[in-house]
This record gives C-alpha cells, sequence and structure tokens, in this order.
C-alpha cells in the first residue's frame, strides 16, 4: 500500500512541477518566444524549428500551440506556416523524455532536489519579478525531479504484479492494446509527459518489455491531441483547425510507427543493450516524431487544404473571432484582440473613404453601428478579462496602446452618426480638397498600414487646422455682411469640427498601432516614407 501511496504520490509531485516549471518558463520567455514564431516562421521547414525550439524552452506543446493560435487569429502566420510549428512542437514534447532519461536517471538528483526545493522557495517567497520566476522555474525542476525520485521507489516491486502473462504480447493485436492503454493513460493525465515518465520508470525497472512500451509510448503520443480537441469545441475556427490538423498529423505518425516498431524491434532491443532501454525508448519516441515530420512537410500545403476543407471558414467578411481559450496566455489573446482592432479600423476606414470619396455612397457607413460598433463592445468585455502581469511592462504597454486603438475606433463608429456633415464638407469651397485628400488616404484599395496612415494625418493636422481656421473667419465675415446665412454659417463651421475629430481619431488609431507592433513581438515597423510637403497634398 505505501509503495502505491508512494507511486501516485510521485506522479502527482512530477504534474505539480510539470505545471509550475512550464508557467514560470513561459512567463520569462513569452515575449521572445512570440518574436520568434512571428519573425522566424516564414516556411513549413523554419516553423518546424520554431516550434522545436520553443515547445524545448517552455515544456508544454500546449503553450506553443496556444501561442500559434493567436497568431494565426491575428493574421501574422497562415495556416500553412502554422503546421509547421505543430510539426515541431510534437518533436519538442519529446525533450522532456531526454530530461527524465538522461538527468533524472542517470544523475539521481532527487536527494540534491530536496535541498534545492528550500533555496526555491526562499527565492520565490522573498523576491519579485525576475528572481521570483527564477525561484519558480527552480521549484518546478525540483518537484520534477523529486516527484521521479518517488516514482522510482513506489514502482521498485511492479516486476512482481506485471508479468508476461498480464501484459499483451508483441504481435499486432498485443502492440495496439498496448497503444490504447497509453492513450487512456494520457487522456486521464491530461500530460503526455508525465505518462511517458511512467513509462520509462517501469521499463527502467524492468517490470515493461521494451517493445511493449514503446507501444504505450505511440499510444501516448496521439493521447496528448485529446486536450486541444476538448479545448476546440466552441474555440475560435483557428483552434478548430488546429486541434484537428495535429489530431491528424498525430495519427498519421501512429500509422508510420507502428510498423517502423515492427521492423527496427531488434535493432532497438540491441541499442537498448549497449545504452539502456530508457534511452533506448526516447530515442524511438523522438525518431517516429521526426520521421512523421520528414513524412508531412513535403504535403504541408496539400495538408492545410485539407484541414480547411474539414472546418471551413463560413464567415465572409465576418469580424475575427475572439477566443477565450487563449485568455490563459495574455500574449495570444492580445494578439486575437489586435485581429480584432485591425479588422474594425480597415472596415472603419473604407466606410469613411466611400462616403467622402468619389463614390459617395454612404450605405457602409450607415452600418457601422450595429456591425463593427458591436464587435468593438465584444473587444472592450474580451480585453477586460485579459490579465497581465506587473512586472511586464513591454506587454502593459501593447495593452493600454490596444484599449486606446479600440476606444478611438469607438469614437469614429459613433461620429459617423453625423455623416450629414459630408454634403456640406464636400460643397463649400475650401473644405472639399481636404476631405478628397482623407478619403484617398483611407481607401480600402490602398493596402492598410495604420503607421503611415497615422503619420499622414499627422503631417497634415497643422496645414488642414491653418485652413480651417482661414475659412472660419471668412465665413464669419461673410455673414456679417449678408453673404452666407447664420445657418449656413454655423453648418459649416460644425462640419470641420467633426472632420478635425475624425482626422484625430484617425491619426491615434494609427500612432497607437506603432506602440502595438513594437511591444507585441511583431516585426518592427518600418518608418514612414516621407509625406508630400501639406501644400502639394492640398493642391
Amino acid at each position: 500500500m505505501s509503495e502505491t501511496l508512494s507511486a501516485l504520490g510521485g506522479i502527482g509531485l512530477f504534474l505539480l512541477g510539470m505545471k509550475i516549471m512550464t508557467e514560470a518558463l513561459r512567463e520569462a520567455a513569452g515575449a521572445n518566444l512570440r518574436r520568434l514564431l512571428a519573425r522566424f516562421t516564414t516556411t513549413p521547414l523554419k516553423g518546424v524549428a520554431s516550434g522545436l525550439v520553443t515547445t524545448a524552452v517552455i515544456q508544454s506543446s500546449s503553450a506553443t500551440t496556444v501561442m500559434t493560435v493567436g497568431f494565426v487569429g491575428a493574421g501574422l502566420l497562415s495556416f500553412t506556416q502554422a503546421l509547421g510549428v505543430i510539426y515541431g512542437a510534437n518533436i519538442g514534447t519529446t525533450v522532456t523524455g531526454w530530461i527524465v532519461s538522461l538527468v533524472g536517471f542517470k544523475l539521481k538528483l532527487g536527494a540534491v532536489a530536496m535541498g534545492l526545493l528550500f533555496f526555491a522557495s526562499l527565492t520565490l517567497f522573498l523576491s519579485h519579478g525576475r528572481a521570483a520566476r527564477i525561484g519558480r522555474v527552480l521549484a518546478g525542476f525540483c518537484l520534477l525531479f523529486i516527484g521521479l525520485d518517488m516514482m522510482q521507489q513506489g514502482m521498485s516491486g511492479a516486476a512482481d504484479w506485471i508479468t508476461v502473462e498480464r501484459i499483451p504480447g508483441t504481435g499486432v493485436g498485443g502492440l495496439l492494446a498496448m497503444a490504447a492503454l497509453g492513450l487512456a493513460v494520457t487522456v486521464v493525465m491530461q500530460s503526455s509527459s508525465a505518462a511517458i515518465a511512467v513509462v520509462l520508470v517501469l521499463v527502467s525497472n524492468g517490470a515493461l518489455p521494451l517493445i511493449q512500451a514503446a507501444a504505450a509510448v505511440i499510444g501516448m503520443n496521439l493521447g496528448t491531441t485529446f486536450t486541444a480537441l476538448i479545448a476546440a469545441f466552441g474555440g475560435s475556427r483557428a483552434m478548430q483547425q488546429t486541434a484537428i490538423a495535429n489530431l491528424l498529423f498525430n495519427c498519421g505518425t501512429m500509422v508510420i510507427a507502428f510498423p517502423l516498431l515492427q521492423l527496427i524491434a531488434g535493432p532497438l532491443e540491441a541499442l537498448a543493450a549497449r545504452t539502456g532501454v530508457d534511452t533506448a525508448l526516447v530515442l524511438f519516441h523522438t525518431g517516429f516524431n521526426l520521421l512523421g515530420t520528414l513524412v508531412f512537410l513535403p504535403v504541408t500545403r496539400q495538408f492545410a487544404t485539407l484541414v480547411a476543407k474539414l472546418r471551413p471558414d463560413l464567415g465572409g467578411r465576418a469580424p475575427p473571432e475572439l477566443d477565450r481559450h487563449l485568455l490563459s496566455d495574455e500574449g495570444a489573446a492580445m494578439q486575437s484582440a489586435h485581429a480584432m482592432v485591425i479588422w474594425a479600423a480597415r472596415e472603419v476606414f473604407a466606410a469613411y473613404s466611400l462616403a467622402i470619396g468619389p463614390a459617395r455612397d454612404l450605405r457602409r457607413m450607415s452600418a457601422l453601428g450595429p456591425r463593427v460598433g458591436i464587435a468593438l463592445d465584444e473587444l472592450k468585455d474580451y480585453m477586460a478579462q485579459i490579465s497581465v502581469p506587473r512586472d511586464k511592462p513591454t506587454e502593459a504597454a501593447a495593452f493600454a496602446a490596444l484599449m486606446h486603438q479600440a476606444d478611438h475606433l469607438m469614437r469614429l463608429v459613433e461620429q459617423a452618426e453625423h455623416r450629414g456633415y459630408i454634403a456640406i464638407l464636400l460643397r463649400g469651397k475650401i473644405t472639399p480638397r481636404p476631405a478628397q485628400w482623407f478619403a484617398a488616404c483611407l481607401s480600402p484599395e490602398r493596402p492598410l498600414d495604420l503607421p503611415q496612415i497615422g503619420a499622414r494625418m499627422a503631417l497634415m493636422a497643422a496645414p488642414v487646422a491653418h485652413r480651417f481656421a482661414r475659412h472660419r473667419r471668412g465665413l464669419l465675415l461673410g455673414e456679417h455682411v449678408g453673404l452666407y446665412t447664420m445657418q449656413e454659417t454655423f453648418q459649416a463651421t460644425d462640419a470641420m469640427r467633426w472632420f478635425t475629430r475624425i482626422m484625430h481619431n484617425v491619426q491615434r488609431v494609427g500612432e497607437y498601432e506603432r506602440e502595438v507592433q513594437s511591444n507585441l513581438g511583431h516585426e518592427a515597423v518600418s518608418a514612414p516614407e516621407a509625406a508630400p510637403p501639406p501644400a502639394a497634398e492640398l493642391a
């Protein structure tokens, strides 16, 4: 009984250590890893490398997947590029097995970890910020190795009750049964790393033969996809496509791994005799994931098309989905919010351009309230649930900039209700040219470059204000001598005031975009191109 409790306690400590360590590593390296994924995932092959490195660093393929889903939803990665990250994450998750095998078993760090846990706890409770995160990482590592040591002690007598008669054989049926068992254990434990650690303990104690253990690991590799599948229900299209792709990739890898295991059973056991069964098992785990990646990489584009057909986009011009599953990672959640901001800016700017420009089309402007206004209200509710740690000034700056953008876009939606001013602006003598210039800057036919638009609005703010001030004085003098009625004068001055406000809000949306891009792990934004002199703009 005591051995069973020790084994269960060891598994619990291992799971707790993995959770603490993963969360601390993700917080410590989150922004840098998001930059890595955003900048070095331009091809599926680079995506494999990025996904492998990211997962190896934060020890969680789920966290890597969450970040990737955020980038797909924000439009920073295509789904084809994201598939490479999924492949790499499956390879990267095997690193935990190597840590257990090479460090946990070979170095026997359980006793040392007990002492280190004391210092890690002191660091965690007596410090803040980076030092506290280091303490959490160290505490997670210590709990992981203490749990592993307890598992080994608790399962030391497992060979007495796991006999040859009680486990499936090495035939096809037996191996499939072991794979099903491995899948079930992973689904119950919700951690393939902990499940593989249990198998490594059993195989190193001689309780479980190598070939049956390898079959169980194949099943565990598939079992880890069920967490993402469950999370994808009710999630965004990007989340659902990612979960489907991960399931299909691991099913394909499983189909490859079973024949491979039967072909190399003899050489694998010979390798185990030289290097140890745990090392041979981890090598097999990494090997069939690598092989699966090599098979899927050349057909990534076709694979992406297949997944897109299984979960198509039925939204048309619908706003991007704010995936609440991403709220566990503040960076990924802000990427999702940023995608909504970009969509809203494109809709609002296009509506103003079409209404003020040569088309004189007010239809999209009339629909801004029920269409974009509701989406922006949902965005504000979503952002209220994003929690940014106090010791992350970069993320906090990006969050504040996103809030400002949402606020200025909402003001533009509200100001669209006063679209009657457009006709007044366009029939005047002085105001049509600034209005036409403004419409051209926001034209939906031009690429949406928010920082560039903001820079142009800032450059033109003073010339437009000077032009309007002169026109206002002329109107007042004209009203005084009877050239204009008082109603015409007030309508014209109100229209110019309205135009100045929408210019300011557009300018601020663009300026805050530069802050978002520089703080959210995007590619560095380029300096705005030199705008023409104000006289040339309004000539």
